[in-house]
Order: C-alpha cells, then structure tokens, then sequence
C-alpha cells in the first residue's frame, strides 16, 4: 500500500519546466509536423523563408542554398543582416536572441517585416535546437560577424571576423541525428519549393547548388513574368485555350492581391493558393473569394452577351472550374493560419479584397478580349451540359442499386468484415489472378475485385463517359463512397485499397490508369493513407526442401549465395517449361465468366541448375492460391507500397504527361529515359 501511495503522489515536483529550446527537442513533431523526412525538409523551408521575407520586404534580392559536401545545408542571402546589438529585453545580441528564444523575432510589433511567411518567430531557433551544430554568419555594418550554436547552445562568444563589404545573413546547420533517423535531403523537393518561391517573389533570384556529387551541379531561378510565369508552368504538358494567361494585380495600404488563371483542355481542377509567399493546401478565405467571383463574372458576361440564354440554369461553380488553371497570391500584414502548418488562412477580410480583385479584373479582360471570352464560355457551357449527363448517368446507378437492395458487383468477392476500419479490397489483374487471389484470402478481412484488362483512361474522359465503363462501376460501387460531387468517404466500405497486377509492362500499365483514376476522383483516399500497391515476388527459388521467394534480382542472387551457388551467369541459366509430376492430373477448367474459388499454378518457365530451380513468375496467375496468400496477402509476410503525393503540383504534372491528349511531352520523356529503362517486355 505504501508503494502504491507513493506512486499516486502528485505534487510540484512532479511538474517538469522545460526551458529554453528543450520543449523542442523534447517535442519536435509539435514545432516541425515530425522528425521524417518531411520535418527533415522543414527545417530548410524555415531558414529559407526568413530569407525570401527580406525579399519580399524589398531588402533582398539573390537568396543561394547549398547542399554542402559535408551533410550541411548553407543559406545565404543579401538582406540586410540580422542585427547584432543587444537586445534590450534579454541582454544578449539580437542575434543569439533570434536564435535561442522561441517568439523572439521580425514578425511582431513595428520595424520588422510589413508582410512575411512566418507567425510565430519560432523558425531560425527551432533549426537550431534540432541541430548538432549551427553556425550563423551576419553581414553589416562593413562587418563579418560569426557565433557557432550546438544543440541550441552557443558555443562561441559573437566575434568579428573581419571587414565585409556586403550585408546578409548566412545559416549553416547540420541536421541532429539523434532527432532524424534518417538524413538524406531531397534536391528535387528542393528545387521545386525554391522555383515556387521564385516565381512568387518578382525579382528575387534563387540558386541552389548541390556539392554532394562530383563534378558540384547548380540550377538558378528567376522569373521575370511572377506567377503568370508561374502558371506557363504548370501548364506545360498541357493544351491551353487561353494564352497569355489573364493576370490581375490589386495593392491596398495592407495587402496585395496577385492572380492569373487560363484554361486547359482537360477536365481537372489545378488551383493553387499562397498566403505570404506559403502554399495553403487547404484554401481558405482568399481561395472562397476568389471561387464566388469567377463563377460571378463568368455568368454575367455570358447572360449580359447572350452566350447564356436567360432561360438557362446559371452556370455553377463546379462548371467553371472545369480545366482551370490559376495561381491566387495574397499578401497581407496579419495573416491568421490555422496551426503551425498553415495549411489554410483564416482572416475573413481577405475574402472580400480577392472577391473584388478578381470580378473586377476578370470583367475587365473578359470586356476588352471578346474572341478569347467566347472561347471561355464554350469550354464552361460544354463543363455543364456534360455534367448534367454525368449527373443523370450517376443517378441511374443510384436508382439501379436502390432497385436491387444496393447489390454490389456480381464478381466482387466481398469478406464478412462489416467494420471498413479492418476491411481490405484487392483489385485484381484479370479473372485468373481473381482466381487465386479468391481461394488464398482470408475470407474475414479480404474483398477480391477482379478486373478486365485496362480500364478507361479518365485522364481523357469527363465523368458522363467514365460512368458508361462497366470496370470503372464495378470498382465505385464496391468502394461505396459515392462519386464526384456526392462523394462520402464515411461510407467508404474498405480502408485499405490494394492494387494488385502483374510485374510486367501491362500490369503497370494497369497500376498506372487505376492509380490516375484514384487520383483524379479518390484524392483523399491517397491523402489519408488508404490506397497501397502489392508487391508479389519475382522469383520462387527451390534447392530440395529449401524454398525462398526473392523480389528482385539483386534479392535472388543473394539467396543464391546463400545456397552456395555463383551468381556470375544466374540470368542465363538454361530455362525449360516445368512439367507436372508423374501421375498428377491437370486441373478441370473453369466455365467462362466464373472465378473459381482457387487456381493451380499455371505452366511457368523455370530455370534449373543440378542443385537449384528457380522459378521467375510473370504473373499473379502463375502462383497458386497458397503462394500468393504465404508472400502476398498474408498481413504477416507480405508487403506493400502506401502510396502517397508528396507534392500535388509534380504528381499532377506526371499525370498529365504520362496520361494526357498531349503527345509530345510523352515522346520527350521516353525519348530522355530510354537508356535508363528496366523490365521492358519484348
């Protein structure tokens, strides 16, 4: 009983103060999202925008990073340096305040920074607190000063280093391993967040330069044309129905409003919106604003010049979005994020400036460029009267499934799980594979849907046509969540949706369209971690009772070693077709249209050597139902790829490269990469 007292005690001394930077190597998910990849990147994005707000203060012009050979990161820009007297609230040099106190910084009170990225002062101290080592280099007043920090601790006195006839600042740090596990800096997540914060800051130079490799490589950003530049950009790989881009600029006393939008040939939606110079993938205010006015604008004109008949529906906002492309940039002295992310900004007067910024500016263009304004109702009219199709052909599934008591697909598989959370959907290659699959399952946990060959590319088709796709139905009414602007993903019937198809150039083929269906319908069952890839193994390898699966070449020859034999010559083996075994009868066929419920291994090349067979499997209906449950479905061996978007702009742009009516960008991309190409089928 006393122990138990003592364990229940509860009194001051059980309250822990952390001071100083401990709360951020205590907490560091809390200042940077994770101690990941991603937080690895943040801390690069911090440094980094300290130095585009001397930028976009107009203090700056040229900001260089540099991977160093040593595992560093280097920034350097020209502003104005930060100061280096004392501070008169802690004692210390400004700049050691800036970099040891959390809230210490130019984002609050007069004399700083009008407009910036940054709310809470925390960036330049939180990097330091996450590194091993920083070193800060100041240049002012005809000045080089240098104090080196560990761990968020000075470990220098503020020195001079000598005369210096430019100003600045310059932050090395090298990233603490005992926060990351893993150090590795992307160069192109780099490279892509630098040309963005290029094309927002008019005049502003970027360099990058990358020593980690020999011979040193550097790319340099500057972008004369801001984010109507920006918006050539993201349109690239794509056909454009207006060109230049329209592009609207409004200041006021305490912000500014830069947009510029055009439309494309596709079907798709691409809008991106910054506050400050940050990207706020969740919208917000100025996004709602910006939305309510185009639909507005669009309407009035085509109703005040008759493109729009009075009798007709007005146009609506989904109608008008349709193959838009725009940047919407505000700047603004108090921005209200929501979190340490911003992921989406708050401040309700906003709304108001980018409504006003954008009816205007777009009524003006739309008044003076008639030739290029018909072209824009064509394309939003054409949006609506197809929608109203897509509209009329999703409510014939719905009245369909009510009339058959919501039925779902006659060869989905279904497992008896009710609870989504612990429920899992196998989209399968083929009937073949949905054989195996079917008979190797666990019946509790696991759907099987199979597919016929390859479904619709809807990167081509607009929802009316995709819904007359039998496969494309199947795989929506199994999944339950609805489709298009009826989607409810708390209906969702399975949250785990795995792709599984051959390891062959069809089968990635496969992957890839079902991949651009999710993406492009489904985004945030990719953003919440829903859709995975299966990855079945290459290579079955038999020496007597030893049996291995290999999934890869380098993973077999390993084995092979292993077993005690070369792997100099292990792709030219000598190969013959396997044989059944003496008195083994062959397995009866399936009617058509059935799935049974398992398959026998069909024939498959295997390669032999006196001691060892290895068996290369070209496809999922090659295994049997027991080899592809042991190394494919089975939770405990198997593994699959989650499939995520780190950056919704590159993947948007793969997509419309890979899978869109522009054929050029595709010929260029096979054409630089046909040397490096694997697996390629002949």
């Amino acid at each position: 009983m006393a122990d138990s007292a003592n364990t229940n005690e509860y009194s001051a001394q059980n309250i822990t103060v952390l001071e100083g930077l401990d709360p951020v190597r205590k907490r560091p998910g809390m200042y940077i999202g994770g101690t990941g990849i991603e937080g690895l990147h943040h801390l690069i994005w911090e440094v980094l925008d300290n130095a585009v707000d001397e930028a976009m203060g107009g203090f700056a012009s040229r900001i260089d990073l540099t991977f160093m050979a040593d595992g560093s990161v280097s920034i350097i820009d020209n502003g104005r340096g930060i100061p280096v007297d004392i501070h008169p609230s802690t004692k210390k040099t400004t700049l050691e305040t800036v970099l040891t106190v959390l809230h210490a910084g130019g984002k609050f009170g007069d004399g700083g920074y009008k407009v910036s990225g940054g709310l809470h002062g925390v960036g330049a101290s939180v990097v330091n607190a996450l590194s091993k080592k920083l070193i800060a280099y100041v240049y002012r007043d005809d000045t080089e000063y240098k104090q080196e920090y560990a761990r968020g601790i000075p470990q220098t006195e503020l020195t001079k280093v000598g005369p210096s006839t430019h100003t600045g600042t310059r932050i090395t740090f090298y990233p603490d391993e005992e926060i990351f596990p893993i150090i590795d800096f992307n160069w192109q997540t780099v490279v892509d967040r630098c040309r963005q914060q290029a094309y927002l800051t008019k005049g502003l130079t970027i360099r990058l330069i990358d020593e980690r490799s020999e011979p040193a490589y550097s790319y340099t950003f500057y972008f004369e044309g801001g984010i109507e530049a920006y918006v050539r950009h993201l349109n690239k790989n794509k056909s454009v129905i207006i060109d230049p881009p329209i592009s609207v600029e409004r200041n006021g006393e305490d912000h500014s409003v830069e947009l510029a939008l055009t439309y494309t040939s596709d079907f798709n939606e691409h809008v991106y919106t910054f506050a400050n110079n940050i990207l706020t993938i969740d919208g917000g205010t100025h996004l709602t604003g910006f939305r309510t006015a185009l639909t507005r604008a669009i309407n009035d004109y085509g109703k005040k010049n008759s493109l729009i008949k009075e009798s007709e529906t007005s146009l609506t906002g989904e109608d008008v979005r349709e193959g838009l492309a725009a940047v919407v940039s505000v700047k603004l002295t108090n921005p209200q994020f929501e979190g340490q992310t911003k992921g989406k900004l708050g401040n309700p007067e906003i709304r108001a400036v980018v409504e006003s910024a954008t009816y205007d500016g777009l009524t003006e263009f739309m008044n003076e460029n008639p030739a290029q304004s018909r072209k824009i109702i064509e394309k939003v009219t054409l949006a609506a009267r197809a929608r109203a199709a897509a509209r009329a052909a999703r409510e014939t599934i719905i009245r369909k499934g009510a009339l058959e008591g919501m039925t779902l697909p006659g060869k989905l598989a279904d497992c008896s799980e009710r609870n989504p959370a612990r429920s899992e959907l196998y989209i399968v290659e083929g009937d073949s594979a949905g054989g195996s699959a079917k008979g190797g399952r666990d019946r509790t946990f696991q759907a099987i849907l199979p597919i016929r060959g390859k479904i619709l590319n809807v990167e081509r088709a607009r929802l009316d046509r995709m819904l007359t796709s039998e496969e494309i139905k199947a795989l929506i009414i199994a999944l339950g969540a609805g489709i298009g602007d009826e989607i409810n993903l708390e209906k969702l019937r399975y949250h785990r949706v795995i792709i599984m198809t051959d390891a062959d150039v069809d089968g990635a083929h496969i992957r890839t369209l079902l991949l651009t269906f999710f993406y492009r319908h489904f985004p945030s069952l990719i953003s919440n971690g829903h859709i995975y890839i299966a990855q079945p193994p290459l290579f079955l390898i038999k020496r007597g009772k030893d049996m291995r699966y290999a999934y890869s070449d380098a993973e077999r020859d390993k084995i092979l070693t292993e077993m005690g034999i070369s792997t100099t010559n292990a792709d030219d083996i000598p190969s013959e077709a396997s044989e059944p075994e003496p008195g083994e009868e062959p397995e009866p066929e399936t009617p058509e249209g059935e799935i049974p419920e398992a398959e026998t291994a069909a024939p498959t090349t295997t390669k032999k050597t006196p001691r060892v067979t290895i068996q290369r499997y070209k496809g999922l209906g090659e295994m049997n139902a027991e080899d592809l449950w042991d190394t494919t479905m089975n939770p405990d061996n198997r593994i699959l790829l989650q499939v995520s978007i780190d950056d919704a702009e590159r993947a948007d742009a793969v997509f419309s490269m890979l899978m869109g009516d522009e054929v050029s960008p595709r010929k260029r991309f096979i054409q630089s990469h046909a040397a490096t190409v694997k697996n390629l089928d002949i």
